[in-house]
Order: structure tokens, then C-alpha cells, then sequence
């Protein structure tokens, strides 16, 4: 059975300057879709640094091309699964597509604060997560946002404290942390102990696996005072576990078909898709460019995008961490928008999401139309496309 999963990033936070803040909703209070909207790519949202802060406007690129729009604001997360606008602003490529079009960043610490950034217009393209993807298009009635393309898969595994663990049959009795309540890592847990025939209350995380909500930052010190013997995580918390002494138990990749799953996606505003579409374009011509560097340059793409975390964060990540994270990260263009739908029933099993219409979410016409123009093959939206 395969879990669904979307990644999320972890040890992010916004850039100094003004924070907003967001009171966390009560799980008792929390409706089945809600939970899922508090999903923020597997982190959760900070109390005092869930939104995200702006970024200085980028210098104008080296195309002379006059686009339609002036500016475009762009948000991310400063984290490994967002590799490719970390590279793709890094090395100039997403603004040298842009031309004469400036760049204005904006890094976010959890998918529903860029969701609410997307629809109050702060940003227009962003890269994120399925699940708070998945979850701003279905709360706005389809009306919000569009999926326009992909950016990377993988860089999920199940650590665990090799002394009270030593095979997926050990899990019994054990206490095994997620990032947040209904996020994708949680949800995908869920799934797989299900299909090993474990019972799992969702809401509580109570059953024969205790299933432990931890944000990703404190994480590695529960696991260090023994209040968990393992977690499902995203990168690079995964490999700092194993820093401390926990091993790989289970590589997500390895649960999927063709070992793929989608952790991040690229999408925009329908507005500015429809007022903009050369501006959109420019963009997945960046980030397509941003891949092939990252598939060709995999050392100095790795450099960049800990480079770009540490301006953004102050502290750049250890090579024990950083090195293992990179290399279990797949950059792709391909949104596979099949494990897109995955995820959403796996929520829907685990009973923490109405059945979602996803019809429409997707517009992948102008990513094609770049794939197209380098030869390269189209990409299929699953039938959920723009009809």
C-alpha cells in the first residue's frame, strides 16, 4: 500500500524583520479538512515565525525581453526540497529567464501561511507542498490556485533507535513522531501502518503504534532524550536523526511505484496565470533550467542551495547532514500528479480529509510547451487537468 507524502521542510524559518503570528488552532476544534490545511509540507507552522518575511527584489537579469508584468513575487521555503528556486535564484537562472522582470522573494515557514500569501496576491508563483496544495484549492472551490508544474520527489524516511528497533516488525508498542497532525509525513505513516494491519486512532495517535506529532526542529531532541524511538521525516531531519545514532529503517521512496512520490510542486495564483502567462512561463523556463544544472552540477547545486539556507537561516548545514539529504532528493519537472491523488485518498482513509474534487487543479500547458521546446516529453496531469 503505498503512503502518500509530501514533504516538508524542516529547521526553516522566515527571514529577520516583521513576523507575523499565528494562534494554533485546537485539534479538539479542528474540522477533518482543517486538518489537513494545517499541513505545511510536513513542518509546522511557528507561533511566533509562520509567515514569511519578504526578501530584497532581485537585480534585473541579463535578457533584454520586456514581459508583461514588471515584477513577479516569488515564495519558497529555505529548505533542501526546495532545491530548485534555491539554485535557480542562487545561480541567476530564474531571473535571466525573467529578463527585465524582477524578482521579489518571499521565504515561508509552512505551506498554509504561502497559501494565505497566494490568495491575498503577496505571491503569485510559489513552490510547496501537495498537501497544503491540495488543500487551497479545494477550500477555495477550485478558484485559487493552479499546479503548473514539478520540482523534486523523494527525501522522506522512517529513522529509528536501532536498540529498540531493529525491523519494520519491531514497530509494536513503539512511539514513532511525525511532523504535525494530518500533515503528508503523518498521513503517510498512517497509511503504511494500516497496510501492516496496525490500528491507529488518527486523531489522537493512539493504537498499537504510537504515533507522536513533533515539529521537525524538536525532533532531534526527543530523540535524543528517548520520548520517541523513531520518526517519519522529511530531509534533512531524517539524516540528523541518524547523526545521533538512529538508522534508516524505511526509505519512502522504496513504498511508491518507480520509487517516486511528489514532495514539491510549483503553483501560482489563476489570476496571474491568466493575466501573465509569458511571466509564468519565464518562471518554468528557470526552473527547468534550475534542474538540468542541479542534474549536471549536483556538487555545486548542493553548495548554492546550503549557501541560500544559510543567508536565510544564519547557519548553513553540516556536511553529515547536508550530504546524505541532497543525494535522497530527486529534482524533476514532472509534477506526478498520479501520487498527487494517492496522497489525497490516503487521507481520506486515515479520516483526516473530505474526499477532495481535484478536477482542474492542474494546468501543466505551459510547462509542456517548455518541455516541448527542448525536446523533451510532455507530462501528464492524471486526468486532473484544466478541461
Amino acid at each position: 500500500m503505498a503512503p502518500n507524502l509530501a514533504p516538508s521542510h524542516t529547521f526553516s524559518r522566515p527571514n529577520a524583520g516583521r513576523i507575523r503570528r499565528h494562534a494554533a488552532a485546537a485539534v479538539a476544534g479542528l474540522t477533518a479538512v482543517a486538518l489537513l490545511s494545517a499541513c505545511g509540507y510536513g513542518s509546522k507552522a511557528d507561533d511566533k515565525s509562520s509567515g514569511g518575511t519578504p526578501n530584497s527584489t532581485a537585480a534585473a537579469g541579463a535578457s533584454d525581453a520586456k514581459l508583461s508584468a514588471d515584477t513577479v513575487k516569488i515564495g519558497y521555503f529555505a529548505n533542501l526540497t526546495h532545491g530548485t528556486p534555491l539554485v535557480g535564484l542562487q545561480e541567476g537562472i530564474l531571473q535571466k529567464e525573467l529578463g527585465s522582470t524582477q524578482i521579489k522573494t518571499q521565504v515561508f515557514n509552512a505551506g498554509p501561511a504561502e497559501i494565505e500569501a497566494l490568495n491575498a496576491g503577496s505571491i503569485d508563483i510559489g513552490w510547496i507542498g501537495p498537501s497544503p496544495a491540495i488543500n487551497g484549492y479545494t477550500k477555495s472551490d477550485g478558484k485559487s490556485l493552479r499546479i503548473i508544474g514539478g520540482s523534486a520527489s523523494g527525501g522522506v524516511k522512517l529513522v529509528v533507535n536501532p536498540d529498540k528497533i531493529s525491523s519494520l516488525d519491531d514497530l509494536k508498542g513503539k512511539k514513532i513522531a511525525t511532523p504535525q497532525l494530518g500533515n503528508t509525513q503523518d498521513v503517510a505513516l498512517l497509511n503504511y501502518l494500516a497496510g501492516k494491519g496496525y490500528k491507529v486512532d488518527a486523531a489522537s495517535g493512539a493504537g498499537d503504534v504510537s504515533v507522536v506529532r513533533t515539529d521537525n526542529k524538536v525532533t532531534p531532541d526527543a530523540y535524543r532524550q528517548g520520548s520517541i524511538d523513531g520518526a517519519w521525516v522529511p530531509e534533512p531531519t531524517a539524516s540528523k536523526l541518524v547523526t545521533l545514532g538512529a538508522k534508516v529503517l524505511l526509505n519512502e521512496k522504496d513504498v511508491w511505484p518507480d520509487k517516486k512520490f511528489v514532495i514539491t510542486n510549483i503553483i501560482v495564483s489563476q489570476k496571474f496565470l491568466k493575466e501573465h502567462p509569458d511571466v509564468v512561463e519565464a518562471v518554468l523556463r528557470g526552473s527547468v533550467n534550475a534542474n538540468a544544472f542541479i542534474k549536471a552540477n549536483p556538487d555545486k547545486a548542493k553548495t548554492d542551495a546550503n549557501e541560500a539556507i544559510k543567508k536565510e537561516l544564519g547557519n548553513a548545514l553540516e556536511p553529515a547532514v547536508l550530504d546524505p539529504a541532497w543525494a535522497d532528493i530527486d529534482f524533476l519537472d514532472d509534477p506526478l500528479a498520479n501520487t498527487l491523488q494517492a496522497e489525497a485518498d490516503h487521507a481520506v482513509t486515515a479520516g483526516l480529509l473530505k474526499k477532495p474534487n481535484l478536477d482542474g487543479i492542474y494546468d501543466l500547458t505551459l510547462l509542456n510547451k517548455v518541455l516541448a521546446a527542448k525536446g523533451q516529453a510532455a507530462v501528464a496531469d492524471a486526468g486532473l487537468g484544466v478541461k
